[in-house]
């Protein structure tokens, strides 16, 4: 599982001229699932970024009650390293990333954390405002 942490004033997806998540001052997350990720490396996942402290003060989310922004993000896993021509044989397909996405989402909840999400399998909209920037990947 990879992802790709950013501190945001504020971050928004829209589906189809519809606002179905945004945040302010928080965190927006890129979640990327490749085929060998479990429950257990979901729920990893959602601990190492509620705790990532990358906001000031190195302060964590959980610190501070960040809200976070959870958008799957399959090309994470886009291989580019032959041609000009990206492979994505490494992203686990949308029948196993989706509930382990769906995961990560309720572990942080569970958490306590305050998280909206993007819409699966849909072409999202994602802005951001980026702060410092301040942007961390994590790969598990």
């Amino acid at each position: 599982m990879r992802a790709v942490v950013q501190t945001v004033g504020r971050a928004s997806v829209t589906v189809d001229d519809e606002v179905v998540g945004a945040i302010e001052d928080g965190l927006l997350v890129l979640l990327g699932v490749t085929h060998t990720d479990t429950a257990e490396t979901a729920a990893t996942m959602a601990r190492k970024v509620h705790e990532l402290r990358i906001l000031d003060d190195e302060r964590s989310a959980a610190d501070v009650g960040a809200p976070i922004l959870v958008v799957s993000q399959f090309t994470l896993y886009g291989d580019a390293r032959k041609g000009r021509r990206p492979s994505w044989t490494a992203a686990a397909p949308a029948e196993v990333a989706e509930p382990l996405v769906t995961a990560v989402v309720q572990a942080l909840r569970d958490r306590g954390a305050k998280v909206e999400t993007g819409r699966f399998r849909t072409h999202m909209l994602v802005e951001s405002t980026n702060i410092g920037p301040k942007t961390i990947l994590l790969d598990l």
